[in-house]
C-alpha cells in the first residue's frame, strides 16, 4: 500500500490463526467459555466489593483496579480472536487496532501499578499497624489509585501519540493482534526515536512496580522474622501468591 492510499478507516491484513482442519468450532467454543468464565469471576469480584460493606476497606478499594483491568484486558483480547476464528478472517479496522493495542498496554502496565499499589497497603498494614487507619484513608487510597490508572494512561498515550501521525506505508500487521511495535511496523519511515521510548516506558513501569513490590515485602518479611507474628504471615502470604500468579501477565 502506498502511503497516499492510507486513510484512518483503512482495513489492515493481521497473519492468520493456524486452525488445524475440524478444529474452527471446538476452539471457539473452548474460547467462548474461557472468556465467559473470566467475565463472570471478576463480575463476581467487582459485584462482591461493590456490594459487601464489610469488604468496603481500602485493600479491597485498591484490589477493586485488579479484576476491573482483568475485564479491560479481556475484553480487548477475546472478543476479535473468536470473531476471527468463527469467520475465518483476520482484517480490522485502522482505528479498531489502535484501540486493541491501546488497552492491551494499558492493561499490561495497569497490573504491575495495582500491584505495587496492593504490595504499599501491605506493607503499612503489617509494619506500620497502629498507623494504618491514619495512613490509609480514603482520600489517600483515591490518591493512590488514581495515580495507578493516570500515570498508566499518561505513559500509554504518549507511547501512542508519537506513532500515530507517522506516515503509513503498508497495511499488514504481522502478528494475530494488534500493539504498538506491530503499529510501528505499518510505516515507512525511521522509528527509532518511538522505539525508543517504548523501550523507556516498559522500563520506567517494570522499575517504579518492582521496586515498590520488593522494598513493600524485604520490609514485611524483616517484620515477620523479628516480631513472629502469625497474623501479619496471613495477610502477606495471599497478596504475594496474587503477586507472583499475576507476574506473567506483562
Amino acid at each position: 500500500m502506498e502511503n497516499g492510499s492510507f486513510e484512518f478507516n483503512s482495513k489492515l491484513a493481521m497473519d492468520p490463526f493456524f486452525i488445524p482442519a475440524g478444529g474452527k468450532y471446538p476452539i471457539f467454543l473452548l474460547g467462548i467459555a474461557v472468556y465467559l468464565f473470566g467475565m463472570s469471576c471478576n463480575l463476581t469480584l467487582l459485584t462482591l466489593i461493590i456490594l459487601k460493606k464489610n469488604l468496603h476497606k481500602p485493600m479491597y478499594f485498591i484490589l477493586f483496579s485488579l479484576p476491573l483491568n482483568d475485564l479491560i484486558g479481556i475484553t480487548a483480547m477475546m472478543p476479535k480472536v473468536l470473531s476471527d476464528i468463527v469467520t475465518e478472517t483476520s482484517d480490522v479496522y485502522y482505528p479498531l487496532c489502535v484501540l486493541q493495542a491501546f488497552l492491551l498496554h494499558m492493561y499490561g502496565g495497569a497490573v504491575l501499578f495495582i500491584l505495587a499499589a496492593m504490595s504499599f497497603d501491605r506493607y503499612v498494614a503489617i509494619c506500620m499497624p497502629l498507623r494504618y487507619s491514619s495512613i490509609m484513608t480514603l482520600r489517600t487510597v483515591i490518591c493512590i489509585v488514581a495515580l495507578v490508572w493516570g500515570l498508566d494512561f499518561v505513559l500509554i498515550l504518549l507511547l501512542f501519540s508519537l506513532q500515530a501521525r507517522l506516515p503509513k506505508c503498508s497495511s499488514l500487521i504481522r502478528n494475530v493482534f494488534c500493539d504498538n511495535p506491530s503499529l510501528l511496523k505499518l510505516t515507512c519511515v525511521n522509528t527509532t526515536v518511538q522505539n525508543i521510548t517504548g523501550l523507556f516506558n516498559t522500563a520506567v513501569i517494570q522499575a517504579i512496580s518492582i521496586s515498590i513490590q520488593v522494598y513493600s515485602y524485604v520490609k514485611i518479611l524483616i517484620t515477620c522474622l523479628a516480631t513472629r507474628k502469625s497474623e501479619a504471615k496471613n495477610q502477606s502470604c495471599p497478596h504475594l501468591c496474587g503477586t507472583v500468579s499475576h507476574s506473567g501477565d506483562f
